[in-house]
């Protein structure tokens, strides 16, 4: 059984949006219908999503064909792939999620906050972005940066 890769956010709402569109008018989206219900503002936008997808076998298109867009079934054979990371589990998503929120709340509640801590907060976060958790990663980054005008104030 082969899985694939955890699609970005904006992928997902783009996944979503083809999905919805081939379900109401029974053909696939041209890139301008992305566009307009993606809120994105260029094409080329649309492009590099839609390419990438194509890559994380989440989408497949007709070669040289006009609104080919379509969902790639799941090798269950189901009518769309399930989203899923061979990487995390959902449970082991919400164990790593915890982990780092312990780290942050050590450092956090630390009257001194040492660079090389501070970087490795960096690197965890940067962790979930690689492992395709990228809305993990998006709610710690307000903390990272309380934690590095705490660390500039304390070294001043």
């Amino acid at each position: 059984m082969t899985t694939t890769v955890r699609p970005t956010k904006k992928q997902r709402d783009l996944l979503r949006f083809i999905e919805g569109f081939i379900t109401q008018h029974g053909y696939g989206p041209s890139y301008r219908e992305i566009m307009g219900g993606c809120n994105y503002t260029s094409v080329a936008t649309v492009s590099l999503h839609v390419n990438n997808l194509i890559k994380k076998g989440h989408l497949r298109k007709g070669d040289n064909k006009a609104r080919s867009l379509e969902i790639a079934a799941s090798p269950e054979g189901g009518e769309s792939a399930k989203i899923r990371s061979s990487a995390v589990k959902e449970s082991e998503e919400k164990w790593l999620v915890e982990k780092i929120d312990y780290k942050f709340r050590q450092l956090e509640n630390s009257e001194n906050i040492d660079g090389v801590e501070l970087d490795g907060l960096y690197v965890l976060v940067g962790s979930l972005k690689v492992l395709g958790l990228d809305g993990a990663a998006h709610s710690f980054m307000p903390r990272l940066s309380e934690l590095k005008t705490k660390s500039k104030q304390l070294t001043r």
